[in-house]
């Protein structure tokens, strides 16, 4: 077995177990049920849903451009950017539920955006299959994004 069929995985358990401590720390706290949402606001456990399938569809993505791909330059520039991505991903969380910074989580969240697009354009002539397994990334960050807008302009 290949180690990738284990470090991959792992890099997105551990991407989604340290941005969903950041989450819970504002929700806990109280923070995010006193503030002002749009009331088509999804729920959290319809949030929890979704990020939990973009988590495995990302994986399975990093995983068939990995497995498919000489590591040529290319190759080593989509992962570091899935790399960064996992990273932009934890920041939005503690930017947004820790900090409460809501105009640079909006900012960030972006950025969060820019990265699935980088990724998707890097592997393109690589694997159509590993792009369409982030095209519901990228719609849900652009989503994800407008609400963070709205929830800053709200509060």
């Amino acid at each position: 077995m290949k180690s990738n069929y284990v470090i991959i995985p792992l890099a997105v358990v551990a991407v989604s177990v340290i941005g969903s401590s950041f989450t819970g720390t504002g929700i806990d706290a109280g923070w995010y049920v006193s503030i002002a949402k749009p009331d088509w606001t999804p729920p959290g456990a319809v949030i929890g849903a979704v990020w939990t399938t973009i988590f495995v569809l990302t994986a399975t993505s990093a995983l068939i451009v990995w497995n498919k791909n000489a590591p040529d330059r290319r190759t080593r520039y989509a992962m570091a950017t899935y790399a960064i991505n996992g990273i932009l991903n934890i920041a939005w969380s503690y930017i947004f539920f820790v900090r409460h910074w809501l105009a640079f989580a909006t900012i960030e969240s972006g950025l969060l955006g820019v990265s699935v697009i980088v990724i998707m354009a890097l592997v393109w002539k690589r694997s159509r299959v590993a792009v369409l397994l982030l095209a519901p990334y990228v719609g849900w960050v652009a989503f994800a994004t407008f609400l963070t807008y709205l929830i800053w302009r709200m509060n």
